[in-house]
């Protein structure tokens, strides 16, 4: 446009970049139109540069089913899945590992820094698992549940089962009522898990559910 008038041809395009900083921006614009309202909103994150070196600590609740039904393969996968995610715990961050079967075992009384020897204790709790029992999947998801996220950290529960369960509402209310600002991200083992559950959990704990349907 900038040479005058030009002869109205084609579509006008407007190409740009947005300038991203540090920080995540959003904009919102709207306009009436005929009595209707209409939005659109702009979300631009931190530009890559920047992201790479921003890392919130945190706290990851791991929570592993060894009821009677993870026998065999799908405690073995279930055990190696846990170990890899604890491995994977950074300086910084905290943790703590719930078992449950008929029974709910918590490893730590509260969530504890993520240092070589409380790593190490984990890593020998975890080999020492074994399948038994019933599935009483609530008292385990509620003590995940029951302490808020610490201020400055992400509070993650990540929950490894074949969501052999038969209380499935209450079990969604207990998330509803109790998630809090945590993010609870489900794990499916076994041949054949109930997926509508752990998926349901997930999304209504604003997580994701991964299915590992390969032993190998």
């Amino acid at each position: 446009l900038s040479g005058g008038r030009v002869p109205a041809n084609k579509d006008f395009e407007l190409v740009w970049t947005p300038d991203t900083g540090s920080a995540p921006r959003a904009a919102l614009f709207t306009e009436k139109h005929e009595g209707e309202t209409y939005a659109l909103m702009m979300v631009m994150p931190p530009s890559n540069h920047d992201t790479a070196k921003i890392r919130l600590p945190r706290e990851t609740v791991f929570i592993i089913d060894t009821s009677g039904s993870m026998t065999g393969a799908s405690i073995e996968q279930a055990k190696k899945a846990l170990l890899l995610a604890i491995d994977r715990l950074q300086p910084g961050d905290r943790f703590n590992v719930i078992q449950f079967n008929s029974v709910t075992d918590t490893l730590f009384k509260d969530a504890v820094p993520a240092d070589a020897a409380n790593v190490a204790r984990a890593r020998s709790y975890v080999n020492g698992l074994y399948a038994t029992g019933g599935t009483e999947m609530f008292p385990a998801l509620s003590a995940a549940l029951n302490n808020p996220a610490p201020e400055g950290f992400v509070r993650q529960v990540i929950f490894l089962t074949d969501g052999a369960v038969g209380n499935e509402g209450q079990l969604f209310k207990l998330i509803h009522d109790r998630l809090g600002d945590s993010r609870l991200f489900t794990v499916g083992i076994g041949s054949a898990p109930n997926s509508h559950f752990m998926s349901k959990a997930a999304e209504f704990g604003h997580g994701t559910f991964t299915y590992i349907g390969n032993v190998n």
